[in-house]
């Protein structure tokens, strides 16, 4: 996968003893407003550094993925360009 290198895997203490201070969250964990009440959705949170937490929201606790900046632009990019739209 292109850009890898800024995707990291974090685990749920994340914010403990030892962790890489730019991957604590700093603000609310937040759903899209187009999210279903089913509870298949992402949640988002901004990262102290410049990057972006995602992760399950029927699972808050396994942890999340954290996004580069750049890496996450160019994912909204895509979607807003429907380079992700399935056709049925």
């Amino acid at each position: 996968m292109a850009g890898s290198e800024n995707v990291r895997q974090v685990c749920a203490n994340a914010s403990g003893p030892g962790a890489d201070g730019d991957l604590v969250p700093l603000s609310p964990w937040r759903k899209s407003s187009y999210s279903g009440y089913n509870g298949s959705c992402v949640e988002v949170a901004h990262l102290r550094g410049t990057g972006i937490g995602v992760r399950d929201s029927k699972n808050p606790g396994a942890g999340w993925l954290a996004f580069g900046a750049d890496v996450w632009d160019a994912f909204l990019s895509g979607v807003k360009n429907g380079e992700f739209t399935i056709s049925s």
